[in-house]
């Protein structure tokens, strides 16, 4: 099998089922943002970070393969003529969601209290985390543009919202695992004032 088909050459791609879209279509806008996030975490995964968090990094990607095939099926699509699903892979289910939120448990028991946002940075890793959890938001954002127009399971829409806090957690996690200093947002009050 080539790499390359020349079938895009001319600015259209298929999705699963064959259906030719031009290539900035919002579906392939939804899906396409969430294999970036998932080449981020790749770049997280291969920082100095504890291996329990390499664990659960490799088991999001996987999980943001299945999610990124669910939102390149247009539900017309979805079965095939004979009423066998298309994509004979798992779906997201309330359990990918409850291991997020176990994972963003388990990091928030340790940590300080938040009592302000927080800047983005520190430490290239933190930042790393910094840049998925914007990169998950706007994944989440083009994913529900889609959704308004073209339902799909509406677990992905959770698990996008919620692997976004979990990026958040992580990176306050790994502020304090490399010692760096977590710098709060505390609005100027002086130039408030001049308002």
């Amino acid at each position: 099998m080539k790499i390359y088909t020349k079938t895009g050459d001319k600015g259209t791609t298929a999705l699963y089922g064959g259906t030719r879209v031009p290539k900035h279509h919002i579906r392939i806008e939804a899906y396409g943002t969430v294999d970036e996030l998932n080449s981020w975490l790749g770049l997280i995964r291969d920082q100095e970070i504890d291996e329990s968090y390499k664990t659960a990094l490799i088991e999001i990607q996987d999980r943001l393969f299945t999610l990124g095939a669910i939102l390149a099926t247009p539900p017309e699509k979805e079965f095939l003529k004979n009423g066998k699903k298309r994509l004979d892979i798992p779906t997201i289910s309330s359990e990918d969601i409850q291991f997020l939120e176990s994972e963003i448990d388990k990091m928030d028991a340790v940590l300080p209290q938040m009592t302000h946002f927080v800047l983005p940075g520190g430490h290239t890793t933190v930042s790393y985390c910094h840049i998925a959890r914007t990169i998950c938001r706007r994944a989440e954002r083009k994913a529900t543009y889609l959704y308004e127009n073209e339902s799909f399971d509406e677990l992905v829409l959770h698990y996008l919202n919620r692997l976004s806090d979990y990026l958040f957690v992580l990176a306050r996690k790994l502020t304090s695992d490399v010692k760096a200093t977590e710098v709060k947002w505390v609005p100027n009050r002086e130039t408030l004032k001049d308002k």
